[in-house]
């Protein structure tokens, strides 16, 4: 460990998805930044993600598109089905039509995959220097315009600007944010199956299936050109305490999806059972930035998964702040500018995830209700999913959200 602070221009904390988009966006503006991960490898976990327009269009402008699109699967439609009857309620046309609209289609990919697709990103530019085993647990803006950063280690450095993109459970916005997770008493299992284990009856054509039951939900879509499939369980625990860790277990995921229909209740036997995921979201910040720090991706607004959109807000996180820093040389300034393209959008998005999942796992007459609403939607209306899903390129400066 060296005695004076090691002198960086752009730090980043934080190697996951939001942190190296960062980083390449800035190399692809000629600017260089230092990554630091506190894992020992940069790399990530988890299966599935689904990857709408504006993150394609994000992942474009970075490069690295065709990368993630080798492997990549293309769904023809996402279906919403009750879990209990096996009715489809609800369809969603992926097709010709969608990306016309959009520019860009709706893809599904392994994170490892979009993780690496970044990570050689990064590597290539020669501009981001990547660092692990360093885990940032403070950033304190100096009288001089600079930032010291300290790490778990005793490591320090002196950066012009410090973009927090540390995760959900961030440690740099505890000096921004007053706030704590909210845990959302669900929690998910995954698991991916080669595809030959599969049905037929789910794997005829690519689409992403969306099974939504009383207190649960499941995912399932192909992976890797349809070689594998992916399955995410997700349902709410009846033993959830906030002072042990002994709830959401394998025996109640079993009960949970013991009134589902049988090629719901077979989909257990495609989840890995030794490690479960319970899933937290934050309150919608009033505030991203700290003069010189500022925080993008989980660390400012994790949200819960229902609408499939974290990881690609997190892509959009970093082009308007790689924009913002390649746009302005005062690193204070691009930070504000960052907050105001980025604030108030996320915030509705984390608002209506929670909406979501309201109306995914409801119970009794208003599962009906839910059921015969969506009859009522056109595969090919679009219109509800502009505000979210258009690239950040063609999205209006005043969005439309739904009510």
């Amino acid at each position: 460990m060296s005695e004076q602070p090691i002198k960086v221009d752009i730090l980043i904390a934080g190697g996951g998805i939001a942190g190296l988009a960062t980083a390449l966006g800035l190399a692809r503006g000629g600017r260089r930044s230092h990554v630091l991960e506190r894992a020992p490898e940069f790399g990530e976990v988890g299966a599935g993600i689904q990857l709408a327009p504006n993150a394609l269009a994000a992942l474009d402008s970075l490069g690295v598109i065709d990368k993630v699109l080798k492997d990549a699967v293309h769904p023809e439609r996402k279906v919403y089905i009750d879990a209990v009857t096996g009715e489809t309620i609800g369809t969603i046309d992926l097709g010709p039509a969608f990306v016309e609209r959009y520019g860009y289609p709706y893809v599904v990919a392994h994170r490892v995959d979009l993780h690496a697709a970044l990570l050689e990103g990064c590597r290539e530019s020669g501009l981001v220097d990547l660092e692990n085993d360093q885990e940032v647990v403070s950033a304190v803006n100096q009288p001089d315009g600079t930032v010291l950063v300290t790490t778990a280690s005793g490591q320090q450095y002196l950066a012009d600007a410090v973009v927090g993109a540390d995760g959900v459970r961030s440690n740099l916005r505890k000096s921004i944010v007053d706030d704590e997770l909210v845990p959302s008493k669900y929690v998910a299992y995954r698991g991916t199956v080669p595809i030959e284990l599969v049905g037929e009856d789910v794997t005829s054509s690519p689409a992403v299936l969306c099974w939504l039951g009383p207190n649960m939900h499941l995912i399932q879509y192909p992976l890797r050109e349809g070689r594998i499939y992916n399955n995410v369980a997700v349902f709410k625990s009846d033993t959830y305490s906030p002072d042990h860790e002994n709830w959401g277990t394998p025996e109640e995921l079993d009960a949970r999806f013991a009134v589902c229909c049988e090629t719901v209740r077979n989909a257990g036997k495609y989840l890995s059972r030794d490690i479960r995921w319970p899933m937290y979201d934050r309150e919608p910040a009033e505030t991203f930035v700290d003069d010189r720090v500022a925080l993008i991706g989980d660390a400012a607004h994790a949200m819960l998964q229902y609408l499939a959109q974290g990881g690609a807000q997190s892509l959009d996180d970093s082009i308007a702040m790689a924009d913002a820093l390649l746009s302005d040389e005062d690193e204070a300034s691009a930070f504000q500018a960052y907050q105001d393209k980025r604030l108030t959008h996320v915030g509705n998005i984390q608002r209506l995830a929670r909406v979501a999942g309201e109306l995914f796992h409801i119970e009794g007459i208003g599962r009906e209700l839910r059921n015969f609403s969506f009859k009522d939607h056109q595969p090919d209306d679009y219109a509800n999913l502009d505000w979210m899903f258009m690239p950040l390129a063609k999205a209006p400066a005043e969005r439309s959200y739904p009510v």
